[in-house]
């Protein structure tokens, strides 16, 4: 089966002694975000958790454990922006970043980490020539190190309404124009262009589609194929494969203002508060109203024939 770590909050960059004793253990719990007395009980254990999804804005926190992932399969998203503390509070240095996904791509391999550039924004500050300048400078920074660059335009949630009331709609004229020019650049740097939740208007540019993590995707990092559940998406704008999230909302330090995952900043200081490295739970522990379900888990890989079988 999938397993995701970055959907709800970024593992990797504030909880990665946790996720090491997780590991370490075997096991993890998850409170259901709507009904957080339900708890899911998953194994960590690479004969049933095929690979483990990763999304961060600063991975290296995690490279000290990432030998804990031996024998799993693995994906990496990084997200890099061009974006300065006035939207993005607590993200380090993006030089920085860059030079860790590099690392991390290094120790991965590249077919197993995508570049994450999104959301894009455009205001008086990062307005449209801004955007093509800086997606330039990381493409080529980023060259040789991934074949996979996500991109999204910021969406109005109600929770980044609230927490970012100055924002505005990226236009439909912009999305085009910058679509258009990043697919390109993205081009000449070897990387495809994946739209994240965003339809297939780009698809006339030469974007790929087909969502920023499909099955397919799983299947290329695996080097293996898999036989997947049906299971519905998210939401009915994304096309990728949902997986059992092991984070929880209102835990990311980041702080970023256009986050859907973050209600509100008292909120994720108390969680953050709450958290124990050595709990099951991301936050918190057991209450004695828990209910604990045990989750049915299976290796999903097909073990009749090799994704390379075919070619």
């Amino acid at each position: 089966m999938i397993l995701n770590t970055g959907q709800r909050t970024d593992i990797p960059a504030f909880y990665p002694t946790w996720l090491a004793n997780r590991l370490k253990e075997g096991f993890v719990c998850v409170r259901n975000p709507f009904n957080p007395v339900q708890v899911s009980r998953y194994r960590l254990n690479p004969k049933v958790v095929d690979i483990i999804g990763f999304c961060s804005k600063n991975p290296s926190p995690f490279f000290p454990y990432m030998k804990l992932l031996e024998g799993y399969g693995q994906f990496w998203y990084v997200t890099i922006t061009p974006y300065g503390k006035d939207i993005e509070p607590a993200v380090p240095d993006k030089h920085k970043i860059l030079e860790d996904f590099k690392t991390l791509s290094e120790m991965v391999g590249k077919e197993r980490i995508g570049w994450r550039y999104d959301p894009i924004l455009v205001t008086d500050r990062y307005t449209k020539e801004y955007h093509l300048r800086a997606f330039e400078q990381m493409a080529a920074e980023l060259e040789g190190y991934t074949n996979i660059v996500v991109i999204s335009f910021i969406d109005l949630y109600e929770k980044v309404k609230r927490n970012f009331p100055e924002i505005t709609a990226v236009t439909r004229e912009d999305k085009h124009f910058l679509g258009k020019e990043i697919v390109a650049m993205a081009g000449a740097h070897g990387m495809t262009v994946k739209p994240c939740g965003e339809g297939d208007f780009l698809s006339r540019y030469g974007a790929d589609c087909s969502g920023c993590m499909t099955v397919k995707d799983y299947e290329k990092a695996l080097g293996k194929r898999l036989i997947v559940p049906n299971k519905k998406p998210a939401r009915k704008e994304c096309a990728c494969y949902l997986s059992g999230d092991i984070g929880a909302y209102d835990s990311c330090g980041h702080l970023c203002r256009y986050c859907y995952a973050n209600n509100d900043i008292e909120a994720v200081k108390r969680n953050m508060q709450a958290h124990d490295p050595n709990s099951p739970f991301l936050i918190g522990n057991y209450t004695p109203d828990d209910e604990i379900n045990d989750v049915d888990q299976k290796s999903w890989i097909d073990c009749q024939i090799s994704l390379f079988d075919s070619f």
